[in-house]
């Protein structure tokens, strides 16, 4: 399972090296602030690309990205508030009498403000960081796809929610980030063969089971140090009771594991296609499967060199 990855999130790159387009109506749609509306979960690095835009539409989502982030800092500073005179208070409890539950409210309001401070240091940052476009499970990421034979970048969510199933599937089957090329004529018959999309990678992250038995996250690079074209499915998906927004949102699809990725204990490897073979998968034909797995079969080799992810 590629449970994180490092994507190409400046837009205007995509643009220029895939010969593709923005929906920018997507991306405005995505980044409105309405009444209730959560704030979507996006890496910082992609909203930080509309800064530097130059259309009016552009320029109205950088806005509307300023927008969440006020909010946001409004937020975090009331936590920080609440915290602090939580600590306060817990530290006066145990100058008095130390008990365990005074205890456990110094540790709880200390981990708090940590990362209440941790996640406005962030926001308020303008300097690139090493994290900002790394995406997980529930991320919007920037995808390509075919609309009339055009390549076009829209925001899709990193978990598919296939159209026509209930919103509890993001519930019931939460590894829907990922699908295996073994079940694509399966569970993802819907959309293999019909709704494909491209995702462009630089680094990705899987969780390994360590020497001693504990969980560790290691990070897989092409020694090439080229970028990954990752074979996706998508959707869009649609509430037919009405109340729901729309959503798009993609599947990563994974094969056997390259040597070298197994070797350091992960059974799966997201499929890295050739360039040439691009136009090919997001063009579909689903008469023609046998074709699609042809693409796989030819799919890159780079050797992916792993570290412990930091």
């Amino acid at each position: 399972m590629c449970y994180s990855a490092k994507i190409n999130a400046e837009y205007q790159k995509l643009v220029r090296q895939y010969g593709a387009t923005m929906s920018l109506e997507a991306f405005t749609q995505l980044y409105l602030m309405d009444e209730g509306k959560k704030r979507p979960k996006t890496p910082k690095a992609l909203d930080e690309a509309f800064r530097h835009g130059t259309s009016p539409a552009e320029r109205a989502i950088a806005a509307s990205v300023e927008q969440w982030n006020r909010a946001e800092i409004q937020v975090l500073e009331q936590e920080l508030f609440a915290q602090r005179r939580r600590l306060v208070d817990a530290e006066r409890a145990l100058q008095v009498k130390p008990t365990k539950k005074a205890e456990n409210e110094r540790g709880v309001a200390g981990r708090k403000i940590e990362r209440a401070l941790s996640k406005l240091t962030s926001l308020k940052r303008t300097q690139p960081g090493a994290g900002d476009s790394r995406i997980f499970p529930g991320y919007y990421a920037p995808v390509i796809v075919s609309e009339g034979g055009q390549r076009v970048i829209k925001p899709m969510r990193y978990q598919c929610r296939l159209a026509g199933k209930p919103a509890t599937y993001d519930q019931r089957y939460p590894g829907t980030y990922n699908a295996r090329r073994d079940s694509l004529e399966k569970f993802w018959a819907p959309a293999f063969g019909y709704t494909h999309g491209l995702m462009v990678v630089d680094t990705f992250y899987e969780n390994v089971e360590g020497p001693d038995g504990k969980n560790q996250v290691v990070q897989f690079t092409p020694r090439t140090g080229e970028p990954m074209l990752v074979a996706c499915l998508w959707s869009h998906w649609v509430d037919p009771a009405g109340q729901e927004p729309d959503l798009l949102s993609f599947a990563a699809i994974t094969d056997d594991p390259e040597p070298e990725v197994a070797a350091a204990g992960h059974d799966r490897t997201i499929i890295n296609i050739k360039p040439e073979h691009v136009d090919a998968w997001l063009n579909p034909d689903p008469a023609d499967l046998t074709g699609l797995y042809r693409i796989f079969d030819d799919k890159r080799h780079p050797f992916y060199e792993h570290q412990i992810a930091a």
